[in-house]
């Protein structure tokens, strides 16, 4: 069986009911929801949440809710693994192998069938036991500075401090879109950052963290740039 889990808690703190909040017209939840129903590569697209609310949008928008997330999962600590293998766990303790978990964040309005089919395509090709998105530094992390406490400058990694960034290795970052996993791999615990990993490479204008009010305003900005599309009246942030 291939699982498709969208975790969205109901306590968003830095941006209020994030995951259902109005996005260019649609709740932010929406788009991965679709996204995973149009890509036709999971058995189940299931939202894993605590809140009513979230519940209701969730199935109308065509995803399932086949269990309320245990309150221990839902605080502001709770972290996404035990999340994730505990959608696992209940289907299996319903008597179904879970061979495929897919995590797909809810406030992630960019993603598309389009891309995850893809990167599902070049996942399985290459056999590796996890696979997900990650987008290139726009500039050296090398390279990076620090303010001492004295208000001086100073670097990280002086060894790099004269060499050309075009000599340096290329580094990325995890975009937070999406993760596919071997679902019993992922329940040993083995890290997805390491050499079991496959990155999918992302552009960087469909990554976006969503965190703060400045986040979403901009983000809306430039999904309507990319889908050449008027800013949704009634999704400003400001409009909170």
């Amino acid at each position: 069986m291939k699982i498709c889990v969208i975790p969205a808690r109901g306590g968003s703190k830095r941006i209020p009911r994030k995951n259902i909040k109005d996005f260019n017209g649609k709740p932010a939840i929406a788009y991965p929801i679709q996204a995973a129903l149009d890509s036709e590569l999971f058995d189940t697209v299931l939202v894993s949440t605590d809140d009513e609310e979230i519940m209701q949008i969730a199935k109308q928008y065509g995803a399932q809710v086949p269990f309320v997330r245990p309150e221990h999962l839902a605080n502001d600590t709770a972290a996404t693994a035990p999340v994730l293998i505990h959608a696992i766990e209940w289907f299996e303790a319903q008597g179904e192998t879970v061979t495929e978990m897919t995590c797909i964040y809810p406030a992630n309005p960019f993603i598309s069938s389009a891309l995850l089919q893809e990167a599902y395509q070049n996942w399985n090709q290459e056999k590796f036991a996890y696979c997900f998105g990650v987008c290139e530094f726009e500039s050296a992390p090398q390279r990076a500075l620090f303010q001492e406490s004295t208000g001086g400058v100073n670097a990280f990694q002086p060894e790099y401090t004269l060499t050309r960034t075009q000599d340096l290795v290329p580094a990325f970052y995890d975009a937070g879109m999406f993760y596919f996993c071997d679902a019993q791999v992922y329940k040993t615990g083995e890290s997805m950052h390491g050499p079991k990993a496959q990155p999918y490479y992302l552009p960087r204008h469909i990554v976006h963290d969503i965190d703060t009010p400045a986040d979403w305003d901009f983000a809306q900005k430039m999904y309507a740039l990319v889908h050449q599309m008027p800013l949704h009246p009634e999704s400003s942030i400001k409009k909170d």
